[in-house]
């Protein structure tokens, strides 16, 4: 370099001795032997025969370079000193962090070289600030290609720099990988996960979710009180919050249908009969309209709703010795029974459901297999179709779709519970899950999330997730609740709750938590 270019190497050599300053914490390095190119080494010292700038760089830029350096780190506001700097280069250091706005203050930066370093990752806001940045080289580092690394691609992706080619170090799925050419679709970098949110001071069994008033409730069902608990959110304090009740006698069962704009609520009852309310908006209360027949009805286990066609039915599981399971239909003042299924078999759950675009019911029982009813249109009533085989003892079946596939989770309270695929005349086997003392397999859809809840008497509650690629569920999360009897979704206010219900503890509100692991 001839003498117009001296100024820019004094230049050099005073940003190098600060820089070092900055890098190594406040000790003073070495005096320098070379000022022609300002080079740090492990000994802080400055050196000749440092890796020399690229041909293809102007020899006249302001530039620095750091090769076999002692630091660990390249921490933030490392350069704010040097704010004429062109040309930046790290070869052979042993720093494996460069934080967040490292370059800061390099307004003129136009190269920046960072090779062979022991670098696996990068921080997301490491290269703020680099509006001149021309040229980038991040070879030979080991970078792990996780979550973390997701913003450097999608950077690569809308960045005008040159960037040489770099590769994956790990993991062992990604080794050898051109970074260069991955997309950010690649990173699956959101996971999810249940927390407990809030929790309700008492025992529970069902627990519903309905839409009335252009607002989201609760309804749950107190066994021991005899109450139906209505909740509302509070959108103020952010909470759930009682705001009426229903008082009977060992409420099992408390089912909402709205109706043409009008609440009603069926409440099952283990004594004293069952009955159907109606929600007065005038007086701000619930009424009783209507008694459930007490000789079909002795010992009500589960009540599903549905509606066919313009009609609007209800559907009691009866679980006694002498009782019928049966369907009651709306006749635009009341329910009415509509409907006797099977006398005799002690039903213990009932689902609603459609198979290929037909109505269907399965009851399950403790005295038999799960029978599946199919809806008769000519004669506007169920008629029994099949068993499902091999599956004796099942308490309860409930049932979940992935795409246009319908899928039944099989509750046992002893042996295996079932994952079940609807297969063209018959549901199959697609795979098993270890239950003891478990009254409740619940599926559950939280925005693109597919779950399952398989509760225990005697454990933990155990959180599956639909793995879409291995079409199947793996264990997700374990929650801790006591004896749970039922879960249900409730989406109100961009928040996803989970209300679990306890048969012997309390009442349990989780919210569903959304992380993204590249943040």
């Amino acid at each position: 370099m001839g003498n117009a270019s001296r100024p820019f190497r004094r230049i050099a050599y005073f940003l190098c001795l600060l820089s070092v300053l900055l890098l190594t914490e406040g000790k003073k390095p070495v005096k320098p032997k070379c000022p022609a190119w300002c080079t740090c080494t492990k000994d802080n010292a400055l050196c000749e025969n440092a890796r020399s700038i690229p041909r293809s760089v102007p020899p006249d830029v302001i530039s620095l370079s750091f090769v076999r350096s002692a630091f660990t780190k390249i921490p933030e506001g490392s350069f704010l000193l040097t704010p004429s700097l062109q040309l930046l280069l790290f070869t052979s250091n042993t720093f494996d962090v460069i934080s967040d706005d490292a370059f800061m203050g390099l307004p003129h930066l136009e190269y920046l070289f960072i090779e062979n370093n022991s670098i696996k990752s990068i921080s997301r806001n490491t290269f703020r600030g680099l509006k001149s940045l021309i040229h980038l080289d991040l070879r030979g580092n080991a970078f792990n290609c996780d979550c973390k690394l997701k913003w450097l691609v999608e950077w690569l992706g809308s960045t005008n720099a040159t960037v040489e080619d770099i590769y994956c170090e790990s993991p062992p799925e990604y080794k050898k990988r051109k970074i260069n050419s991955l997309s950010p679709k690649e990173f699956d970098c959101i996971i999810t996960e249940f927390v407990v949110y809030q929790s309700l001071p008492y025992q529970s069994l069902s627990v519903d979710t309905f839409s009335y008033m252009n607002d989201e409730h609760v309804v749950i069902a107190q066994p021991f009180t005899g109450k139906c608990i209505f909740l509302e959110w509070d959108h103020v304090e952010v909470m759930f919050r009682n705001y009426d009740n229903i008082t009977g006698t060992s409420t099992v069962v408390c089912k909402p249908i709205v109706i043409e704009r009008q609440l009603y609520v069926i409440v099952a009852q283990l004594f004293g009969g069952s009955h159907i309310y109606k929600r007065d908006i005038f007086a701000n209360k619930f009424i009783k309209i209507q008694d459930i027949e007490i000789l079909k009805i002795r010992k009500p286990n589960d009540i599903e709703t549905f509606r066919i066609a313009e009609d609007w039915y209800f559907v009691v599981a009866d679980s006694s010795k002498a009782g019928f399971t049966t369907v009651y239909k709306w006749n635009g003042n009341g329910f009415y029974s509509h409907q006797s299924l099977h006398a005799w078999y002690r039903d213990t759950d009932v689902e609603f459901l459609e198979i290929s675009g037909k109505p269907h019911l399965i009851l399950s029982s403790s005295s038999q297999r799960p029978v599946i009813y199919q809806w008769n249109k000519g004669t506007n009533e169920f008629v029994k179709r099949f068993d499902i085989q091999d599956m004796e003892d099942a308490y309860a079946v409930k049932h979940f779709k992935v795409k246009e596939d319908v899928y039944i989770c099989l509750t046992r309270f002893i042996g295996d519970s079932k994952v079940m695929k609807w297969g063209g005349s018959a549901f199959l086997d697609l795979q098993r899950m270890p239950s003891r003392g478990s009254m409740v397999f619940q599926p559950l859809q939280i925005s693109n999330y597919q779950y399952a809840i398989l509760g225990s008497d005697y454990s933990f509650t155990q959180v599956y997730y639909w793995d879409a690629e291995k079409a199947k569920f793996v264990k997700f999360q374990e929650l801790n609740v006591q004896a749970p009897r039922s879960f249900i979704h409730v989406s109100i206010d961009k928040y996803d709750f989970l209300f679990a219900s306890s048969f012997k503890g309390t009442t349990l509100i989780y919210k569903h938590v959304r992380v993204d692991l590249s943040a």
